[in-house]
């Protein structure tokens, strides 16, 4: 009972199903996965990462970096796109990865509540009862329940 006394956060996490176990064990089964999220999460939660920058910041090799990035990636936690940049008078195409919506999910589960802005957490709220709502509506329809009843009941607990 004492556990009740303690202060919690609230984590909420949407996985897809059919990807559930394989997800979890990508980034909670290495440390570089995880040290991706939290690098990502450094450089706020929308903007993109470049492996450059992981090479640099954290303590791996490119190969391991690079083998985690496809993993995250292929899993559907970051999205990748191409990028055209000058470099040296050069122009060259380089990868970069942003946290998908469940990327954003996995990685505030490392978050601590005081490195995320006002405004970060107003949209993550936001995120978190468009997802819920959702899933009630869909649940809802499978059970035949009333949804009029539902959005009263939403109604009255608004006010």
């Amino acid at each position: 009972m004492s556990e009740l006394n303690k202060d919690l956060h609230p984590y909420v996490v949407f996985l897809p199903s059919e990807q559930k176990n394989k997800i979890l064990s990508a980034i909670f089964g290495s440390k570089a996965a995880v040290d991706i999220l939290k690098f990502s999460l450094s450089q706020g939660i929308s903007n993109e990462i470049y492996q450059k920058d992981l090479v640099r910041k954290l303590a791996y090799s490119n190969k391991t970096i690079i083998e985690n990035l496809k993993s995250l990636t292929r899993l559907g936690v970051l999205g990748e796109s191409m990028e055209k940049i000058e470099k040296e008078g050069r122009i060259v195409w380089v990868k970069a990865y942003q946290l998908s919506d469940i990327g954003k999910w996995f990685s505030l589960l490392l978050a601590e509540e005081k490195d995320l802005s006002r405004r970060e957490k107003a949209e993550i709220l936001q995120n978190i009862f468009k997802a819920y709502i959702k899933w009630v509506k869909a649940l809802s329809e499978k059970l035949h329940a009333n949804k009029k009843t539902l959005e009263k009941i939403f109604m009255e607990e608004m006010k």
